[in-house]
């Protein structure tokens, strides 16, 4: 009879994305991994079975707690659509400032992943377009409310300027790795509203 397990496994999942996050999928080690959720390597291959399946799981962790909190956002209807869209840029512009370290941002682990993984991981990629796709339908739903209401002027499709929106924030999420300060991501947040409300 197996011996049961004697740890978090969210925990060591939260650690494990962490360390991800600032080192990338490949760069991190299974000793770090080790260090960051306090458990041994037997520990971790008994439970993840290898390191890519605790990515994975890092991955899918990060995505739903990102994507949640941008939903929640785009989705609360008591605010307006640009309403909704200025606080979503500025939740990221605050994210971005919130994990600087020596003068850079750690960034996003889904714009990290898809730079270093999507074109070769199949399983990487198919995460990463489930939530992009997420994220979009939200975009979508928002832009198009705001183009009723009159407050988005673009008269592009709610499709286009929803993929333009999360381009957009990756871009802002790259700069902050770029070293990009405050007032330089807040810019290019305010530039992109400006695009929709002309």
């Amino acid at each position: 009879m197996p011996r049961p397990r004697t740890f978090d496994e969210d925990r060591a999942v939260d650690a494990a994305m962490r360390t991800f996050w600032v080192n990338g999928y490949e760069a991190t080690t299974t000793e770090e991994l080790c260090a960051a959720t306090g458990l041994g390597r037997s520990s971790i291959y008994n439970a993840f079975t290898s390191k890519h399946e605790l990515f994975r799981r890092a991955l899918v962790r990060y995505l739903d707690t990102m994507t949640a909190d941008q939903l929640g956002i785009l989705e609360d209807e008591a605010r307006s659509p640009v309403e909704r869209l200025r606080d979503l840029f500025a939740a990221v512009v605050d994210g971005e400032v919130a994990t600087r370290r020596d003068g850079r941002s750690i960034g996003c682990l889904a714009v990290n992943t898809t730079v270093e993984l999507a074109g070769r991981d199949p399983d990487a990629a198919a995460i990463l377009e489930r939530d992009h796709e997420r994220r979009a339908a939200a975009l979508r739903v928002v832009i198009a409310a705001g183009q009723r209401a009159g407050e988005i002027t673009s008269r592009r499709d709610p499709d286009a300027l929803a993929h333009y929106l999360i381009a957009v924030i990756g871009g802002i999420r790259v700069s902050g790795q770029a070293g990009a300060d405050r007032p330089t991501l807040q810019s290019i947040a305010d530039a992109a509203l400006d695009a929709l409300t002309g």
